[in-house]
C-alpha cells in the first residue's frame, strides 16, 4: 500500500485527487492538507511515502516548503504537482530536491501510473516538460556544488550512468548483476559524493558532467 499526501491550497483540486485515487487499492491518502504551514506537522504524524506538493500557494509557497521537508528528514518523495511549466519552476523545484514535476493537465490513469513508478525510484516528469527537465536553464551545479569526477569508484559512475537512464534501483541490479540493496549503497554514496539531492538531480549531474566518459 502506497501513502500518499496533497498539498495544495485548492480544495478542489484536493476532491479531485481523492476521487482518482480512490479508484485504485494500492494507494491510500494519509494526509489532504490546504494549508502549508501545517505540512511538517502533519508529514511526521502520517509518513507517507509520496507527497504530490502543489508549487504556487498563498503563504509559504512550495519551493520553501519543498526545501523545509528535505531538511526536516522527511523521507518521502516529494513530487511537483503544477499547473506551470515555466522553466524557472522547473529548475527550482528540481534543485530543492523534488523527485518529479507533474503537471496538473495529466491524464488520471497516467498519474496513478506515475505515483507507483515514483514508488519504485523511478524520477518522474509530464511528457511536455521533459526537454526543460533535461536543460534545466543550461544550467550547471554551481562552482564548489560537488567534487570532481574523479572521486567516484567506477561501479558508482555505472549506476549515475543508469539513473540519468532513468533505471529503478532494481534495474540497475539487474543491468549490473548486483543487488537492489548494493544499487540502494551506491547511490547514497554517490549523492554524498557530488553534494546532490535527489535521483534527478542526478541525472542532470550525468548528462552535463559525463557525456564523454
Amino acid at each position: 500500500m502506497i501513502k500518499l499526501a496533497i498539498i495544495d491550497d485548492h480544495p478542489i483540486v484536493r476532491r479531485g485527487l481523492m476521487d482518482v485515487f480512490a479508484q485504485d487499492t494500492a494507494i491510500t491518502i494519509v494526509a489532504n492538507i490546504g494549508d502549508a504551514s501545517f505540512a511538517i506537522a502533519k508529514m511526521e504524524e502520517t509518513e507517507p511515502d509520496i507527497v504530490l506538493l502543489n508549487l504556487h500557494m498563498p503563504g509559504q509557497g512550495g519551493i520553501a516548503l519543498l526545501r523545509q521537508l528535505k531538511s526536516s528528514g522527511c523521507v518521502a518523495r516529494i513530487v511537483v504537482f503544477s499547473s506551470s511549466n515555466s522553466n524557472n519552476d522547473i529548475h527550482q523545484a528540481i534543485r530543492a530536491g523534488a523527485d518529479g514535476y507533474l503537471l496538473k493537465d495529466i491524464e488520471p490513469d497516467l498519474l496513478v501510473a506515475s505515483v507507483k513508478r515514483c514508488m519504485t525510484g523511478e524520477p518522474v516528469f509530464s511528457d511536455s516538460i521533459k526537454a526543460s527537465v533535461l536543460q534545466a536553464n543550461q544550467s550547471k551545479a554551481p562552482e564548489g556544488r560537488h567534487p570532481v569526477i574523479s572521486e567516484l569508484t567506477d561501479r558508482e559512475l555505472d549506476v549515475l550512468h543508469l539513473i540519468a537512464e532513468g533505471l529503478t534501483n532494481k534495474d540497475i541490479g539487474n543491468r549490473l548483476a548486483i543487488a537492489e540493496g548494493t544499487v540502494k549503497v551506491h547511490v547514497k554514496r554517490l549523492l554524498a559524493k557530488l553534494n546532490l539531492r535527489s535521483r534527478v538531480e542526478a541525472a542532470i549531474f550525468a548528462l552535463e558532467h559525463t557525456e564523454n566518459i
